[in-house]
């Protein structure tokens, strides 16, 4: 009864927060500075100890089991608590919003570009991932063609759960000083304690690390939920012949695979991702306002996936993870240090890159030089495509068709 009842609450708390999301608890989702001190509570002193009600000391946890509503209502439960940051002032949500594809959308000095931490003055340098469809993502590894997969800009986490576990110790996001500290600061909640126990087994909290794992992959069940991945855009409604796409709107599909752009947006299938999950360098510009903003040195470097410690070798110089591009009309600002405004600019880039005299709209100056010059993409024409201002235009009607319906009210001139 008191599992049950804590489930309700936790239910209730997502509900509240997330009323667009009705099917979010369906039980078939399955995809498969300064910090503050803590001081640990004695044992005896510990509230999670009153909760050790279950004869299950298996605290396994298997990222790839299938999700139950139960692990969904916990991890949409942290998610949305405010409470697991340094000041108790950020979630997950607060960078992840849920009614713009789950990105940062809030104002701020460098306009959205990157996000603001939990002190409310420190900024990141890479603009903020969208989480919707970021399940399919298979786990880091290094293939054949290059690295694929993986989470964050750089695929330095390898999957949803490690990826969980990034924003609350970094030190300019939520900046908790260590794992231990949020499980501290979980453990405030009698519900989240009973529900972690009921889920991970009644040892699960005895172990910091173990205890942060199970956190992190509450929140990446959650994160795997159908709530995330809904498929119900324009493009996925023409195909299924309930919907038709305008004139425009086919050109711009043609010019897209004309172009190659789905030769790292695939958008092969029914439900295509519009990604190869690979890496990249684009010759995208350094962001001159957020380095002076955040305080990098004046010779600071983006190398992308060749920061990433699990990668070595010059060819990963620059690369940054191809992202998805459904709901890419409603996740401005754009690229991976959040550099260009607007859709349309980014669809000027990649024609217009490497001809001579062109300029970037927003500023009306020259393109500025690639951050990283190394292993910039040049195959296909990319820099040079030789389309016109009305064929970018029908690119750009063609994206938004990617726009899950939820989100069409919210879609970017």
């Amino acid at each position: 009864m008191k599992k049950r009842l804590s489930t309700q609450i936790i239910l209730v708390s997502i509900g509240a927060s997330l009323m667009l999301f009705p099917q979010l608890l369906s039980a078939r989702d399955g995809f498969r500075g300064d910090h503050h001190n803590f001081t640990p509570q004695q044992r005896g002193d510990n509230p999670r100890n009153r909760f050790n009600r279950r004869n299950n000391n298996n605290n396994h946890i298997d990222s790839n089991e299938t999700n139950s509503a139960e692990k969904i209502a916990l991890g949409g439960a942290l998610f949305n608590d405010t409470s697991l940051s340094l000041t108790k002032t950020q979630s997950c949500a607060s960078c992840h919003n849920p009614t713009q594809a789950f990105i940062d959308n809030r104002e701020n000095s460098v306009h959205k570009a990157v996000s603001v931490g939990d002190d409310g003055v420190s900024l990141g340098d890479r603009n903020a991932p969208m989480v919707t469809y970021s399940a399919f993502s298979p786990e880091f590894s290094a293939t054949r063609n290059g690295f694929r997969g993986g989470q964050f800009w750089n695929g330095n986490a390898k999957n949803l759960t490690e990826q969980a576990k990034g924003p609350f110790l970094n030190p300019v996001e939520m900046q908790m000083p260590d794992a231990q500290s949020v499980v501290e600061r979980v453990s405030e909640n009698s519900s989240y304690i009973e529900q972690l126990q009921a889920i991970y087994g009644e040892n699960i909290l005895d172990n910091d690390e173990e205890a942060f794992t199970a956190i992190a992959n509450a929140i990446a069940s959650f994160e795997k939920s159908s709530a995330f991945a809904t498929f119900d855009s324009k493009l996925d409604k023409s195909r299924e012949r309930t919907a038709t796409l305008t004139d425009e709107e086919r050109l711009g599909q043609e010019l897209f695979r004309q172009n190659h752009c789905v030769r790292c947006h695939n958008d092969r299938g029914r439900k295509s991702l519009f990604t190869n999950f690979r890496y990249e360098n684009l010759g995208v510009p350094k962001n001159s306002e957020v380095r002076v903003a955040n305080g990098k040195d004046a010779d600071f470097v983006d190398h992308g996936l060749l920061d990433n410690p699990n990668v070595t070798g010059n060819q990963a110089d620059g690369r940054f993870k191809v992202p998805s591009l459904r709901n890419v009309a409603v996740t401005a600002p754009y690229m991976h240090n959040g550099n260009f405004k607007n859709l349309k600019t980014v669809v000027h880039f990649y024609n217009t890159r490497d001809v001579a005299g062109a300029v970037n709209p927003e500023t009306s100056l020259p393109w500025e030089a690639s951050e990283v010059d190394a292993n910039k993409v040049t195959r296909n024409r990319i820099g040079n495509l030789g389309l016109s201002d009305s064929e970018e235009d029908a690119i750009v009607a063609f994206l938004k068709t990617l726009t899950d319906e939820r989100y069409e009210s919210v879609v970017l001139p």
